[in-house]
């Protein structure tokens, strides 16, 4: 039996980053390329021929820019876009609005080096196409020997610090999220009907360096309370909500009766940096009973051994439904680990923070 192939589409001004994802992406064997186009009025050539499953897009472009062919694609004949874009700050935040207008997926390509750094980030390239594919349709899972993933390190990588001692009493909640693909678009369905006063909030999604900045500014505009790419010891106070910046893990940490955050670097953990386990494991050897565990809408299963470790500890554990989650992948292994207490619709959600 054939293995049916996920068909993509390539739209980048740069004939280099053509080739050379070309090349990436059709020495995988449940991926096939077919076509590639230098901007999106020659894209719309090829898809009056064929449409692909997914779509790699670039955002800077000329005669359209990326933003304009994505708002046409979602409203004419939605498909899972992966964003190409470039580690620059104008490049953030147009990617913002690349992702609240429903594309799936961040890769990020430097100015210089562009051969290295795709050939260096193949795994992540591919895992990011096969989770826009699982975005749009249900297809059966590809066994491990056809994927090789690459070797997973658990989040013990890094270390959660001496076990707190006799410590101050405190009854001050903490939500601590962890989310994946299809995200962004979640968490400002949770946090934009917070009201100002609120638990404090500590966040894991998964996003390059660069651009959780964007993405927390983003959500600050939106929302009633406080939203921001976290800083290393910024305090967790209710009605604020702190992001773990791309590239760097995040722990919750406790001192006397207030809570704060460490951020730090270490070694990727279930393939991801930040991590929701990291996160997860720390709040649940650091609050314990009085934190709320979420884990929404994302490919893998980051987050499942955390959460689990989260409900041991006495904390309430919430996964996200397979109807309204974008990728049913991290809720879905959080269930099964027996680490979820509850599993709530997208919309019920914000409803537990309050």
């Amino acid at each position: 039996m054939s293995l049916k192939k996920i068909k993509v589409l390539l739209v980048d001004d740069s004939a280099v980053v053509r080739q050379v994802l070309m090349k990436i992406l059709q020495s995988q064997p449940d991926i096939e390329v077919i076509g590639s186009a230098s901007d999106p009025i020659f894209a719309i050539d090829k898809l009056n021929k064929e449409w692909p499953d997914v779509i790699v897009l670039d955002v800077e472009m000329p005669r359209m820019d990326g933003i304009t062919f994505l708002k046409k694609i979602m409203s004419e004949r939605p498909t899972p876009v992966v964003i190409c874009s470039s580690l620059t700050e104008k490049g953030a935040e147009t990617t913002m609005q690349a992702l609240a207008l429903g594309a799936v997926e961040i890769i990020t390509k430097p100015k210089m080096g562009l051969r290295d750094f795709f050939e260096e980030s193949t795994d992540h390239l591919i895992m990011a196409i096969r989770a826009a594919a699982n975005a749009r349709v249900k297809r059966t899972h590809l066994t491990s020997d056809i994927l090789h993933p690459p070797k997973k390190n658990s989040a013990d990588v890094i270390p959660l610090g001496a076990p707190p001692g006799a410590m101050a009493q405190t009854t001050e909640k903490i939500v601590a999220i962890g989310t994946s693909t299809g995200g962004t678009q979640a968490l400002e369905t949770v946090l934009v009907p917070l009201p100002r006063v609120c638990p404090g909030i500590v966040i894991v999604q998964h996003m390059p360096e660069k651009y959780t900045a964007s993405f927390a500014d983003r959500l600050n505009k939106l929302s009633q309370i406080e939203v921001r790419e976290a800083k290393n010891n910024d305090r967790v106070i209710p009605g604020l909500a702190l992001i773990a910046p791309g590239g760097k893990h995040m722990q919750l940490k406790r001192s006397g009766a207030y809570y704060y955050v460490e951020v730090l670097d270490g070694p990727l953990v279930n393939r991801h940096r930040p991590s929701v386990d990291v996160l997860f494991r720390s709040v649940a050897r650091f609050a314990g009973k009085n934190a709320i565990g979420i884990i929404m809408t994302g490919m893998g299963d980051d987050g499942a051994r955390g959460l689990l470790e989260m409900r041991q500890a006495g904390a309430r554990t919430i996964a996200q439904d397979e109807a309204t989650s974008v990728v049913f992948g991290m809720p879905k292994e959080a269930i099964n680990h027996g680490a979820a207490q509850e599993i709530l619709p997208l919309n019920k959600i914000p409803l537990v923070i309050r």
